[in-house]
């Protein structure tokens, strides 16, 4: 059985709508036990630790990553370092390159811990860079009403993947509850 690792975004938690959504879903089909949800630090580095310490505990476990926004850009990172298969929700393809608009100190939005990010913060969030090195491990998943990101960055980074563009929206991916089980199915396929 596969192992289902929600990876939230920029400024987010385990507590977002989609994180919860995903634990509600994973409880109703009885896959609790197969549903990870780490509180992943804003320090880069401090993230990659945590995300290797649950990968320790899961080790020889199937694995899939659902990852919102910078969760994306880090599952693309941990399916290239580790394997398993990736599953983006408008997903962030170079973060460090939009960081302009949040230099200064920033809240997180469930938890209201505030970060100050600077100009070096960009060079640590660059260091998780990876390039897709098999399409069939990757199902992106985009609103053309992003706010936020530039959907067709995203689908332009993962030529050959899976590609689900869905017109409107925004950076909430806002019906993302009806693709659970869709979600679930590839996260099983091998």
């Amino acid at each position: 059985m596969t192992h289902l690792v929600y990876l939230h975004g920029f400024l987010s938690s385990p507590f977002s709508r989609k994180a919860q959504a995903t634990a509600v879903w994973m409880a109703e089909q009885g896959l609790s036990d197969y549903f990870h949800c780490p509180q992943i630090a804003l320090e880069p580095e401090e993230a990659a630790n945590t995300l290797r310490q649950l990968l320790d505990k899961l080790k020889g476990e199937r694995l899939c990553f659902v990852g919102s926004s910078l969760g994306g850009y880090l599952a693309t990172w941990l399916v290239e370092e580790h394997g398993g298969r990736a599953v983006l929700i408008n997903p962030a393809v170079r973060p460090y390159a939009s960081l302009q608009h949040y230099l200064g100190p920033q809240r997180n939005y469930h938890t209201g811990e505030v970060y100050l990010i600077d100009e070096c913060y960009a060079g640590k969030l660059r260091a998780f860079e990876r390039t897709p090195s098999d399409p069939a491990h990757y199902w992106v998943l985009v609103e053309t009403g992003d706010e936020v990101l530039d959907y067709r960055e995203a689908l332009a980074a993962y030529p050959g993947s899976r590609q689900t563009v869905i017109e409107g929206g925004d950076h909430s991916f806002q019906d993302y509850t009806r693709w659970l089980p869709a979600i679930w199915d590839f996260a099983q396929e091998t």
